[in-house]
This record gives C-alpha cells, sequence and structure tokens, in this order.
C-alpha cells in the first residue's frame, strides 16, 4: 500500500516541491533584496507627489524620466503604510525574470498570503502590458503598483490598461524639493493663484525659513533636478550624461526602431539645443546642421520631447502633434543645460528653461503667446528676465507679470523668479 502510494503520486511530489521551490528558493531569494532594500531607504524626505497618490486605488503607475526618485517614493510608501510581510517590491530588470514569468511570481506570492505587489522598472520584462493584465484580472485581491522610466514604452500600454491603470506622473525636483532634500528645509507648496496674488507676504514668510533664496536658487540651475545630488556634486554632471546616454542608446530603441546614426543625431540636437540662446528653431536650418530631411528632424524632436529631453512650446492654435513645429525649444530641466552645454550657460535659456519646468511639472498649461515668452492657463502672461528688465513688451495687458531674477521681493506685477520653484 505504501509502494503503491509512493509509485502513484511520485509526479504529485515532485510537483509540490517544485512549487515551495519557487517560494522557499527564488521567492526566498527575490523577499531578501526586497527587505534589504526596504531597510536601507529613508523617509527622512519624500517627493511631493507622494501626498497626490491615492494609494488605496487597485492598480497604479507611477511615469517619469530616470533619476526622479520612483523606486524610492514606492519604498518609503511601504515602509511606512504597509505591512511588509504582505508586499513584494521587485525591479523587472532583475536576471530572474528572464527565465521565470512574472505571472509566476504574482500567484506564488497571491498563494502565499501576499497583497500588495510592487514593479520596478516594469517596461525591461517583455510583453510586460499582457502580464500586467492577466494579474490585474485573476487577482482581484491584489495591489498592483508600477513604476518605469521609459516613457515611450509605458505610453504604449495606455489603451490595453486605461481602464485598469490610475497613472501619475514623477517629475525632476523642484526648487522647493531640492532645498527640503539637501538642506533639510522643509516649506510648503504655494499655488499659481496666491503666488501672483500676494508674492509679496509669501516672499516675507518663505525668506524667514529659506535665509538668501538667491543663493539655493543658483545651485538649483546647476544641481537640483536629480535626487542623487545627495551621491556628490563631483560625479552629479557625469551621471547626467550616462543617464542620456542610457535613454537614447537603451530606452527609445526598446519603444521605437531607431538606427544608431540617429541616436548620434539626437546627441546632437540636445547639444545644440544647450548651447543657444531660447531657441527658436529654424527647422530648415537645423535639419541641415544635424544631416538630415525637415520631417525626419520634426520626428527626432518629438521623439526627444515624449523621452521627457526637451520641453518644446507651441501656441495653443497648434498643440503637440509629430508635425507642428515648435516655437521655441528648452531642454527638459537646469540639470541637462549644465551637463551639455560647453562653458557658461545662456543665462536668458537657463532662467526660462527654469520657468517652464517648474510651471508645466506643477500642473499648469504653458504656450506659446504673441506677445511676452509665455502664456499660462490660458490666462495669464508673462516676461521673463533680469531684474532690470521692463514691462514695456506686455504694458496695459490684463494679467500680464515679470519674472525677474536676481531679487528677492517683488512688487505689483513683478514676481521674483525663485518663488515659481515653490509650486510643487
Amino acid at each position: 500500500m505504501v509502494k503503491g502510494w509512493v509509485g502513484e503520486e511520485c509526479f504529485f511530489c515532485e510537483t509540490i516541491f517544485a512549487i515551495f521551490c519557487i517560494f522557499d528558493g527564488t521567492m526566498q531569494s527575490l523577499y531578501s533584496k526586497y527587505r534589504r532594500v526596504l531597510g536601507s531607504v529613508s523617509t527622512a524626505f519624500k517627493r511631493s507627489l507622494s501626498e497626490s497618490i491615492n494609494w488605496s486605488s487597485r492598480a497604479i503607475c507611477i511615469e517619469g524620466a530616470r533619476g526622479t526618485g520612483k523606486s524610492t517614493l514606492m519604498l518609503q510608501y511601504i515602509k511606512e503604510s504597509l505591512p511588509a510581510d504582505k508586499t513584494l517590491y521587485v525591479s523587472l530588470d532583475d536576471l530572474y525574470f528572464k527565465q521565470h514569468p512574472l505571472t509566476e511570481v504574482a500567484e506564488t506570492f497571491y498563494n502565499e498570503g501576499g497583497r500588495h505587489l510592487f514593479l520596478d522598472e516594469v517596461h525591461k520584462y517583455e510583453d510586460w502590458q499582457s502580464a500586467i493584465k492577466n494579474i490585474y484580472d485573476f487577482f482581484p485581491e491584489l495591489q498592483l503598483v508600477i513604476s518605469g522610466s521609459s516613457i515611450l514604452e509605458l505610453q504604449k500600454s495606455q489603451a490595453d490598461l486605461s481602464r485598469r491603470l490610475v497613472r501619475y506622473y514623477l517629475p525632476e525636483l523642484s526648487l522647493r524639493e531640492y532645498i527640503a532634500l539637501r538642506y533639510s528645509t522643509k516649506t510648503e507648496k504655494i499655488s499659481l493663484g496666491d503666488l501672483l496674488s500676494n508674492s509679496g507676504n509669501l516672499a516675507d514668510h518663505l525668506i524667514q525659513t529659506v535665509p538668501s533664496p538667491l543663493k539655493y536658487f543658483k545651485e538649483y540651475l546647476s544641481y537640483g533636478s536629480y535626487p542623487f545630488i545627495m551621491e556628490g556634486e563631483g560625479e552629479y554632471l557625469a551621471k547626467i550624461n550616462q543617464l542620456i546616454n542610457v535613454i537614447i542608446d537603451y530606452d527609445l530603441p526598446e519603444a521605437k526602431a531607431i538606427e544608431v546614426s540617429t541616436q548620434a543625431k539626437l546627441k546632437r540636437l540636445l547639444y545644440i539645443i544647450s548651447t543657444c540662446v531660447p531657441y527658436k528653431p529654424n527647422i530648415s536650418k537645423l535639419a541641415e546642421q544635424i544631416g538630415t530631411s525637415r520631417v525626419r528632424l520634426l520626428e527626432m524632436l518629438y521623439i526627444l520631447e515624449q523621452a521627457q529631453l526637451i520641453n518644446s512650446l507651441r501656441s495653443s492654435v497648434h498643440g503637440i502633434s509629430l508635425m507642428n513645429k515648435p516655437e521655441k525649444i528648452f531642454l527638459e530641466n537646469n540639470s541637462l543645460i549644465t551637463a551639455l552645454a560647453e562653458g557658461v550657460p545662456d543665462t536668458g535659456n537657463q532662467r526660462e528653461t527654469f520657468f517652464l519646468s517648474q510651471l508645466r511639472n506643477s500642473g499648469a498649461q504653458v504656450t506659446y503667446p504673441d506677445l511676452g515668452d509665455f502664456k499660462v492657463n490660458d490666462q495669464y502672461l508673462f516676461e521673463v528676465g533680469g531684474k532690470n528688465k521692463t514691462s514695456k513688451q506686455v504694458k496695459n495687458i490684463p494679467n500680464s507679470f515679470l519674472a525677474l531674477d536676481d531679487i528677492e521681493y517683488g512688487y505689483g506685477n513683478t514676481i521674483p523668479l525663485w518663488m515659481f520653484g515653490f509650486l510643487y
């Protein structure tokens, strides 16, 4: 009888043993990695986006460029708010997922009582859209939180996963966040409406907490966009150049068919933009500089914009599309200018890049106006410049403002440029 049981159940025993090994071996390895990284994460500084996410949602997608802190944001939430034994954080660039299905890990974790699955670098997993869809549909009590750095790759999932995923975007650091991260000096966010109507009183309040704000502002222009500044200034710009290379050489080809020659042209295009004054492109001339056609250049600009490496400013009449020429082109943030530009970056380019990035990252709509530098929310007109800039260009236009550098306090419709760094 005993011999019969052994013979008949041999396959069953092997199967049970295999399942046990998945959890006790490989799953144990994944779990150990998760607990080590969770133990090392600090919660002293948290990105402002963490307050805006509805963490009770069934499935969440956190998008954002490389280096902005998506992994840390996820781990901080786990550490402060979830039971560690019912939660698993994995990065899908782990070599384990080259051999084993993600759905297998999810099923094993779920069957062992897991209820919160955090998947980082999700775009690194082949056919990740189908895997996420299956996990969402087959394990209704399992919360999914995913993140990815390849914006182009993540955008492919919008149609299939739109009704399942609640999406959030994590931008680069604001000036406010940079000060909080680097100097442990915390301040509250200010709204655009309050800034425009009450900048004097707000400046008084902020300067009590952040003395000499212009000092921090100048630092931010060079070193403030990415949290890895905490690893040291000496390596900061080199890491940004590495980040650019990874995006163009690896992330973009994963999402779109791009030739090596095109990758080199994309890098040259970024360099040209970084060294110019606020850049109003002559598309035909720029295409000649790059060595490509006008149509191909517009496509390249569109790719860089979708990859979060440039910020294109367009008229509100035309909107964003592949063939619409931008009126002005900026790099995505000021640290990119510092890393790419040779010598001293153009001051006007730095100022306008800062203004545009801070407004857009705070959720405002910014377009190119007939007069002035920027139109915000189709309501407010702005001129950006140094302390001696006058309002001549926007004089007598309702809801027009000057955003000026090198001043701590404003007056009337003049607002210090640094204060726009406290919007998020």
